[in-house]
């Protein structure tokens, strides 16, 4: 069974300074706690492959990331872990402030599938907090 989430917040700052903080993908953990640790394997310009440890358990997921500026949108493409699937950040102008949509689309592997409702709810309640920790970030950098 198939996770398919969306969250969405609007910050009061500019496009680029939230672009600025969601693009730099390296120091995602700051803002996503699921998030413990990256490893680059390969960049290619705005391509990176990537095994991230996440907070369950400590397991690894090798993603590819892709990053796209000119439509501000990040897609990482979960390839291998407990789940697979996409994580897809899109930002949006709105008139000097910015709206953040994220979009889990991820299916879990193995036992844990079981537990998918569980699991949706600690993903939704783990992005709402990570859209918070952004907001706070992107206002408090105003200027």
């Amino acid at each position: 069974m198939g996770i398919r989430l969306e969250v969405s917040r609007v910050v009061d700052a500019p496009i680029e300074r939230v672009w600025k903080i969601v693009s730099d993908v390296d120091n995602e953990h700051k803002y996503w706690h699921g998030t413990k640790s990256i490893n680059n394997i390969s960049r290619e310009g705005n391509r990176i492959t990537r095994e991230v440890t996440i907070a369950f358990k400590n397991s690894i997921c090798r993603e590819e990331v892709s990053i796209e500026p000119e439509l501000k949108k990040i897609d990482i493409n979960i390839l291998d872990g407990p789940m697979v699937g996409h994580k897809i950040v899109t930002l949006t102008d709105l008139n000097g402030k910015t709206r953040i949509d994220v979009l889990w689309d991820i299916r879990l592997k193995g036992m844990l599938s079981m537990f998918s409702s569980m699991v949706k709810g600690h993903i939704e309640e783990g992005t709402r907090d990570a859209l918070e920790r952004v907001s706070n970030d992107a206002c408090s950098n105003a200027g």
